[in-house]
């Protein structure tokens, strides 16, 4: 018993990363089997953890402006005339429900049907998805940070012009704004990648991802709530004080970040050598080598690049239908008020949020025990993050006119779907560091393809016919997708470095820059982790 308590305290020690003997100061030691630790100095914050807060902040902000639409198009739409002719639209499916607290406001300035109101809010993944692969190649070439902070910056202003476009141009005006603040939001999951692998050390990866991406559903936390409580007490009529407020904030943050931000270690001035030479010596080693071309006919021939492209459009396909869909479920059927339909519409992204931030932890111990291999423990985290939603969706599809019992539901299984962002979202950095932006960039612009589907089918489905049977034909195919390709990547998925990216067979190369910085980067040991 003694001997396991033992094994355990170490295998906490060796997780945290910190020496419980010495505290007091920065060093660099080595264990015995010749890792590493860094000793952290409490008295200063290091910068790796304040650039993942400010990508952490930025995820936030991007998923606040792609979700803001789907309560405000709820207050901007005229619900009489999306029933007008559909007596079957509001029947008497739910005889015990309690319809008394519909608001007067439901009755919004324009006449959309439903499937006008699905190209709007697809129409902002239609310039999401054109720019990834462009920034993910600008990325690597010019650096990642500027590109993500002058996107978002685009993103931000264009909010201002919302209602204007709405109002003077109708669906096409809006679909046109929209449009652009895609193209702006565009470089935020790319770049965001390629900075984590130049600033995230391996033994942190899973959680500080994790952390990052978890920004996503923070957004969708405060947007939806906060979209709901704008549209109602708002100014300018109500949805238009939506666009204004996020806009704001939107602009702040992208400005923030543009200057407070670096590229890396080696270009922040006032990071501590001792956090520069840990980060550098977790990720590149000690020699100097190239980043060669990008190997683009291995990584087309490469099963586990395909795994986590399925299971990235298989989660885009679900999630879209959730995120962009459930306002209008929770108005058209279960007949929530504006106000509690976009608080609760954001019970499900709450639980998401806090559950990707518990399961990254154990995720980093599963790795740093030893007692799973990177390939084994992001196909068990993914399995939970994309089986749970798709199980839950069929069961919600079944619920029928029990309110409580259909968001229980929903809550849980979106809520396990945040396993994915310790599974295949981060997957890319453990088969190859060097281009997991561009990989990313690949697989999100599929993702979002497959995204951009799904309100466009989800309206389609419930045109006009908006009851529970059709309803459960779109949690019907959200959820084959969802475990169909979370199936596919626990066939085919890898953790290991693969060969196409293997940096020993990279020229060393010695001679600086013109602009004193280094042409290379020093060579990645990574790879010695994901052989465990």
């Amino acid at each position: 018993m003694i001997e396991k308590e033992s094994a355990m305290k170490q295998d906490l020690s060796k997780f945290l990363r910190f020496d419980l003997k010495k505290n007091s100061t920065d060093s660099l030691e080595s264990d015995s089997d010749g890792s590493h630790k860094y000793l952290i100095d409490k008295a200063k914050f290091p910068a790796r953890y304040f650039v993942t807060f400010m990508l952490f902040m930025g995820m936030a902000n991007a998923y606040v402006m792609r979700t803001n639409m789907s309560v405000a198009i709820v207050a901007m739409t005229n619900q009489t005339y999306v029933k007008q002719g559909h007596e079957d639209i509001f029947d008497d499916e739910c005889p015990n429900t309690n319809y008394t607290d519909l608001p007067k406001e439901a009755d919004g300035e324009f006449k959309w049907t439903s499937s006008q109101q699905g190209y709007v809010l697809s129409s902002f993944f239609y310039g999401y998805v054109i720019t990834q692969i462009p920034f993910g190649i600008l990325a690597k070439k010019y650096g990642a940070m500027k590109f993500l902070g002058w996107g978002m910056l685009l993103n931000s202003v264009f909010a201002f012009l919302v209602p204007l476009g709405a109002r003077e141009g109708g669906i096409i005006g809006l679909s046109v704004i929209r449009f652009i603040q895609g193209l702006g939001e565009g470089p935020i999951v790319p770049c965001t990648h390629a900075m984590l692998a130049k600033w995230i050390p391996p033994n942190e990866r899973s959680r500080m991802g994790a952390a990052v991406y978890a920004g996503a559903q923070f957004g969708t936390i405060v947007s939806m709530p906060l979209s709901g409580l704008l549209a109602e007490y708002g100014f300018d009529g109500g949805w238009p004080s939506i666009f204004y407020v996020f806009g704001i904030i939107g602009t702040v943050w992208s400005i923030a970040f543009l200057i407070f931000c670096y590229e890396d270690p080696n270009s922040h001035p006032t990071i501590d050598e001792k956090e520069r030479k840990y980060i550098n010596h977790s990720l590149w080693g000690t020699s100097d080598i190239k980043i060669p071309p990008v190997p683009w006919k291995s990584i087309m021939k490469s099963l586990p690049f395909y795994a986590i492209l399925l299971a990235h459009m298989g989660h885009n396909y679900g999630y879209e239908t959730l995120m962009t869909e459930l306002p209008t479920y929770m108005n058209q059927v279960l007949r929530f008020s504006l106000k509690a339909n976009g608080i609760l519409s954001a019970l499900p992204y709450l639980a998401m949020w806090l559950f990707s931030m518990f399961i990254s932890f154990i995720a980093d111990w599963m790795i740093s025990s030893s007692r799973f291999t990177h390939t084994t423990t992001r196909k068990i985290i993914n399995s939970i993050g994309q089986y749970g939603p798709g199980i839950a969706l069929i069961a919600a599809s079944y619920t029928g006119c029990d309110r409580v019992l259909t968001l229980a539901i929903l809550t849980i299984g979106v809520g396990l779907n945040g396993g994915i962002y310790s599974g295949f979202k981060i997957n890319h950095l453990d088969i190859t560091p060097r281009f997991a932006g561009i990989l990313m960039a690949i697989t999100n612009c599929s993702a979002n393809l497959a995204g951009l589907l799904a309100p466009i089918a989800a309206g389609n489905i419930i045109e006009g016919k908006p009851t529970i049977a059709q309803w459960q034909i779109v949690f019907f195919i959200a959820a084959f997708i969802y475990i169909g390709c979370g199936t596919f990547y626990n066939i085919f998925a890898s953790g290991e470095r693969q060969p196409w990216d293997n940096p020993e067979n990279d020229d060393i190369v010695q001679s600086p820059s013109a602009n004193g910085h280094q042409n290379s980067v020093p060579i990645t040991n990574i790879v010695t982790e994901s052989r465990h």
